[in-house]
Parts: structure tokens; C-alpha cells; sequence
């Protein structure tokens, strides 16, 4: 949830040139007035900004010719400096991809796949597609994991990434006021990024997984149904499938749904300490600590951005602090979550030894789910997998890649002698199959949900959000335990919401029946769930 950022990894700026072998088939392109995939008629103007203050050397941010305004948000928006600090941070146990897959040949080799973006998800899918057979290459920036990953121990067990887990609590607990906390009955995992990267990595280099470290500026659909990923460096790979698996920020190699819901942030500030006075039980990974501890009216500004504290006690002495901000339609500044954090510690009674890390958290949610009617294929936060009212997404991805890849792989060896990506219309339709796979219209129905669930978030308070999530916890375990972990059906939902009507206040179930009339999720929600 509160852990987990599948970041951007591409979302800077990219420019290219074909190189000499594609050189003459592209001018060819070019007369035959074949479609780029990056459909969008506007661009941002570059600008670039320099500021100092996270440790002695100066950062810059970028900006530069994003898709849109919403892709530069799912970017990092006005964040987004803190954001690129937080992906270049410098992971020395992390292998380097270039150092252990081998070389995508550049020249006249077809590959079969070409999976873009190089985190969890993408890792994943070209490793789970490489297994079965197909030819792939893997195209992104040779970037670490630098974002903690936190998961429920069973689901990545389910994974048979258990090994992957660092440290474990035996149970997890919430406080949302001082009355009695609330016990999950569940343990929690801090993963480890380190052996997380190498596992995935040793299963792309067993698979034969070939790589190029390169950012990618667009997908060019040749005239015999092949795909050209246009590269940095004058280079271009050709190869029968591309799917996009680079981050939230996807939109200048993905068309989106026109007309969906607007996206949202959620952010956090985490910084892994050595304290003095931690009131935390090491046994115990705090999961929310939603309790005013300064009892006292906070500023205007800071009103407007509910936020609580998530904590990894690692030891009696050393924790991992993170204030979050759940969601919000404008993400919540970092410098004012941080501010609130050494606020609540200080105020706790918490003195600070020394820092480890600092983490910069940003993590979209919500926003418009990919066109499915497009030939290029998407996984991870590129394909809107990022659960809407909770921020999680590793888990679902690694979870379906193996048959995210199965129903690829069987699209391409199906149809590898029957020449059917050779023309628009069969390459649309094949595309379809392993889009509607991803994405069928149960799916939708869960998404329509949990967005509807979003919205409501968004327009409460503080103490609506105590109300919320004490009436929350209340419901049968496998209610809640299945809506963070995205298992319960369209059908479970509908139990669950008539569940949390009914034991609701009198006051939050007038602000349900409100935000479902007035508010176009509920609309939207309704009209999903009727679509057959």
C-alpha cells in the first residue's frame, strides 16, 4: 500500500534517431503515412530546474516533452525533482542489468517481444515470457530498485518470493484515535530490494532475456505488422510485440481512455533512523497511525491533506518513519509532509540519532485505463494495475505476469505462420485478446469500485476518515483483508458495500448515499457494473 511505488522509470526526456539500418524503411514509413503511436497533438516546453538541499551536490529536475498534462502529474508533477532524486539514488548491492544480460543485437533481428521499462513489472513479464520460448528484449534505463517495497508475508509467499522478504512482524496493527488499537491479525514483510532485484534478474539471464540499456521515444508500426522501438543513440529494435511496462508515465508510447477520471497522488516521506524513546513494538509493523498527537488546530494549508504515520520498527532503536498522504487530487508537497513528520516525532517524544535513508514516495492512482483498441500492449502502472484506493501494485504484477506472458506467447506461436500481423486489423485483434486478459470486464468492475471508493476518500476530512476506516475494520476480515489485496469479485463488493452501509453511522452512511448520487463514479460505477 503505503510502500509500494512503481515508479516512472522513463519519464524524462527521450529524443532519437533511427539508425542506418532502418534508416531507408522508415522514409518508407514516412510516404506510406503509417501511424506513430504517440497520438497526442501537444507537447510541454522543456524548461529545467536546479536546487540544492538533499545532501551537498546540487539536483536537477527535468521537464520535457511529456504526452500531456496528465502524464507529466503521473510523472511527478510539481514533485517532480524529488522524485528523480529518488529514483537516481545510488544502490552499490544492485547488479547492474548491462553486466548480466546479454546484448539486444541491433540490426535486421526480429525479436518475438520487446518489454519496455526495466522495475518489477517489467523484470517479471520478460523473464515469465523468455520461459516460454519467445525471443525478447528488454529496452529501459539500467535503474535500481530504490523504493521500499512493504507486502502482506502470505502473498508473496504465494509468490514463492518469501526469500525476497528481509524482515518480518508477526502482526500489524492500526491506530486511527486513542481508543483501543486495532489488531490485523496479520503479518506484514519489508522486502528487500536488493535480493528482489537479483531474483528477478537471475531469472531474465536464465530465460535468455537480452537487454538495452537505452530510453525509448515511440513505437513506430511498420507496413508488414511489425513494431520499431525507437530508441536514444540512433537505434532501433524491431520485433512482432511491444508492450510498455515503464511506469505510470507512459502516454507518449500509450493512448488512454478519453474523458476518465482525473488522477490522483498519493505521497509520502519516509526516513529509516536511529532513535532514542521509540514507542513502537518491534513485533509490530504499524500499518496506519492516524492519532493527533499535537491536539492543537493545525495550519489551514496542512488541514487539507489528511495524513498518517506508517512504521517498520527493524529494532527496539531503529525504525523506518514514513508520513502519508493516502490520496490527493493535487499531490501533497514533500517539504509539507516532511515538515509533519518531524513534527509528530518531536512532538511523540522521538529523538532522532542519525539518518540512513530518505524517501520520496510518489505513486499516481486512479486516472484513465489504457485504450484497448491499440496494438502496443502494457503491464505494471503503465496499464493502470495500481490498485485505486490503495497504492498497491507489485504484488498484482508479479502475480499475473506468468499468464499475462502465457496468453502472449500463445498469440505469437498461434499465429507465427498464419501471417495474421500483417495487416491493422488483425494486429488490433490479437492485441485485444491479451487486453481483454488483462483487463476483462470483471476487472473493470472491481476498478469502477475501488475508484467510486477513491472519490469518497478524497472529500474526507480527517475525522471522516477516522469514521471511515474504524467502520472499515469492523467488517469480516476477509472483506477488508480481500479489498487490499484486490481479491474480492464484483459480486463480494457489492456485499462488501451493503456490509459497510449497514454498520456504518448514521452520518457517514448520508455522506455513502451523497457521494453514490452526486458524484460521477457513482455513475460510472453503476454503468460498469450493468455492462456485460
Amino acid at each position: 500500500m503505503i510502500m509500494e511505488c512503481v515508479g516512472a522509470r522513463n519519464f524524462a526526456a527521450m529524443a532519437v534517431s533511427t539508425c542506418a539500418t532502418w534508416r531507408s524503411r522508415r522514409r518508407s514509413l514516412t510516404r506510406t503515412k503509417t501511424a506513430v503511436s504517440s497520438n497526442h497533438s501537444h507537447r510541454f516546453v522543456s524548461f529545467k530546474v536546479r536546487a540544492s538541499g538533499a545532501g551537498s551536490e546540487s539536483c536537477l529536475a527535468v521537464k520535457e516533452d511529456f504526452a500531456d498534462e496528465e502524464d507529466y502529474i503521473k510523472a511527478g508533477g510539481s514533485e517532480l525533482l524529488f522524485v528523480q532524486m529518488q529514483q537516481n539514488k545510488e544502490m552499490d548491492k544492485q547488479s547492474k542489468l548491462a553486466d548480466k544480460l546479454p546484448p539486444i543485437a541491433i540490426g535486421d533481428n526480429l525479436l518475438d517481444l520487446v518489454v519496455i521499462g526495466c522495475g518489477p513489472a517489467g523484470l517479471a513479464l520478460a523473464a515469465e515470457s523468455a520461459k516460454l520460448g519467445l525471443n525478447v528484449g528488454l529496452i529501459g534505463p539500467d535503474l535500481p530498485f530504490t523504493n521500499n517495497y512493504g507486502v502482506w508475508e502470505d502473498e508473496f509467499k504465494d509468490l514463492g518470493l518469501e526469500g525476497c522478504i528481509e524482515h518480518v512482524w508477526r502482526d500489524t496493527i492500526v491506530y486511527l484515535d486513542d481508543d483501543k488499537p486495532i489488531m490485523i491479525g496479520r503479518a506484514y514483510g519489508r522486502v528487500s530490494r536488493h535480493l528482489l532485484h537479483e531474483e528477478l534478474l537471475r531469472r531474465c539471464l536464465e530465460s535468455g532475456v537480452k537487454y538495452l540499456s537505452s530510453k525509448v521515444e515511440t513505437i513506430i508500426e511498420a507496413t508488414e505488422g511489425h513494431s520499431l522501438v525507437a530508441c536514444e543513440h540512433s537505434l532501433v529494435v524491431p520485433c512482432r510485440l511491444a508492450t510498455v511496462a515503464s511506469g505510470a508515465a507512459s502516454g507518449k508510447l500509450l493512448q488512454y481512455e478519453v474523458g476518465g477520471p482525473r488522477v490522483s497522488v498519493q505521497t509520502a516521506y519516509g526516513i529509516e533512523v536511529e532513535v532514542e524513546n521509540n514507542p513502537y513494538d518491534p513485533s509490530l509493523m504499524v500499518f496506519m497511525d492516524y492519532r493527533d498527537y499535537a491536539k492543537q488546530e493545525v495550519p489551514c494549508l496542512e488541514a487539507q491533506y489528511p495524513t498518517f504515520l506508517y512504521a517498520m520498527p527493524l529494532s527496539s532503536t531503529r525504525v523506518f518513519f514514513e508520513e502519508t498522504c493516502l490520496a490527493s487530487k493535487d499531490a501533497m508537497p514533500f517539504d509539507l509532509l516532511k515538515k509533519k513528520l518531524m513534527s509528530r516525532l518531536e512532538t511523540m517524544g522521538i529523538r532522532i540519532l542519525k539518518v540512513y535513508e530518505e524517501e520520496w514516495s510518489y505513486i499516481p492512482v486512479g486516472g484513465s485505463l489504457p485504450n484497448t483498441e491499440q496494438k502496443n500492449l502494457a503491464f505494471g502502472a503503465a496499464a493502470s494495475m495500481v490498485h485505486p484506493a490503495t497504492g498497491y501494485s507489485v504484488v498484482r504484477s508479479l502475480s499475473e505476469a506468468p499468464n499475462y506472458a502465457s496468453v502472449i506467447a500463445n498469440i505469437l506461436n498461434k499465429n507465427h505462420y498464419k501471417g495474421m500481423l500483417t495487416s491493422e486489423r488483425n494486429n488490433g485483434y490479437i492485441s485485444m485478446q491479451a487486453w481483454n486478459t488483462l483487463w476483462p470486464q470483471e476487472r473493470k468492475r472491481q476498478r469502477s469500485f475501488f475508484l467510486f471508493g477513491l472519490a469518497l476518500i478524497l472529500q474526507l476530512d480527517i475525522e471522516g476518515i477516522r469514521t471511515f476506516f474504524h467502520t472499515f475494520f469492523r467488517l469480516p476480515s476477509w472483506m477488508w483483508q480481500g479489498f487490499l489485496g484486490s481479491t474480492l469479485s464484483s459480486a463480494d463488493l457489492i456485499l462488501f458495500a451493503f456490509y459497510m452501509f449497514v454498520i456504518a453511522p448514521n452520518d457517514m452512511r448520508k455522506c455513502l448515499v451523497r457521494h453514490l448520487l452526486s458524484d460521477p463514479t457513482g455513475a460510472t460505477m453503476i454503468r460498469t457494473y450493468l455492462t456485460i
